[in-house]
């Protein structure tokens, strides 16, 4: 079993940035690929990025390409999502997931674990 719990969320005007993190505990010997999703009110949940455990390969989803960056320190078991240039469309509960493969699918469902989720608002 993996815990994730993910902080960093809050209000943010446009433009702006905020950084998330997603610490793990419990089982975090196995070499997970980690991603973040997020769900806007009303939407399914999307893919944003995802990285390998190793952590020099990621993808993201286009539409943050360029703004957001995904790190992670194995040795704290944390993995960061650095948000610049935030936009109100980036509104959204953002989770972070822990999974066995590591692919550009972004399908919800190849992630084992699971966090609660953070809000992140971005007003105009």
């Amino acid at each position: 079993q993996v815990q994730l719990v993910e902080s960093g969320g809050g209000l943010v005007q446009a433009g702006g940035s905020l950084r998330l993190s997603c610490a793990a505990s419990g089982r975090t010997s196995i070499r997970y690929a980690m991603a973040w999703f997020r769900q806007a009110p009303g939407k399914e949940r999307e893919f944003v990025v995802t990285v390998n455990w190793s952590g020099d390969s990621a993808y993201y989803t286009d539409s943050v390409k360029g703004r957001f960056t995904i790190s992670r320190d194995n040795a704290k078991n944390t993995v960061y999502l650095q948000m610049n240039s935030l936009k109100p469309e980036d509104t959204a509960v953002y989770y972070c997931a822990a999974g066995l493969y590591y692919n550009a699918l972004g399908i919800p469902g190849q992630y084992i674990y699971w966090g609660q989720g953070t809000p992140v608002t971005v007003s105009s």
